[in-house]
């Protein structure tokens, strides 16, 4: 299903759906099937008692604004920043402070243990610090050899 349905804000800055059959439903949130797989196949838009109203292979095919809606919904939900270089480690014994380049910049952060450290799909990897932050590395073989190296380490 990709457009047998509105989508708006309502005054609140929420979400709203209004289906082919004209019911209203306040409080809907998007999300992702697959978010680190396949982030941009398989959104259901799902109503606040968690009831699947549609379904979306992807957001192509939809009309603009309702695109841009869905997205920016999803960007507000969804923060995990994506580690691109491992500066440093404090130590290889944990809990360590590890300094990382993600896409949103330079920081820091303690892992806790070595199971912080989980391979999901393929080569991809979600390091969680010590604050439940989410971090993830796509692509393994994509870092460069420094950041390998110290990875290795951990794994």
């Amino acid at each position: 299903m990709n457009g047998n349905f509105e989508l708006t804000r309502n005054p609140f800055g929420r979400l709203a759906f209004r289906g082919a059959d004209g019911e209203i439903h306040e409080d809907v949130v998007p999300v992702r099937a697959f978010p680190i797989a396949a982030p941009d196949e398989g959104i259901a838009l799902v109503s606040s008692d968690g009831r699947e109203l549609a379904w979306l292979e992807g957001l192509d095919g939809l009309p603009e604004a309702t695109r841009k809606l869905i997205e920016e919904e999803l960007a507000s939900r969804e923060f995990m920043p994506e580690i691109r270089r491992i500066l440093r480690v404090s130590g290889f014994a944990t809990p360590c402070t590890w300094e990382v380049e993600t896409d949103r910049g330079d920081t820091s952060f303690t892992l806790k243990g070595e199971e912080d450290i989980r391979r999901v799909v393929g080569s991809n990897l979600l390091v969680s610090d010590s604050h439940g932050i989410l971090f993830l590395i796509r692509d393994v073989q994509a870092l460069d050899r420094t950041s390998r190296r110290i990875l290795d380490r951990f794994l």
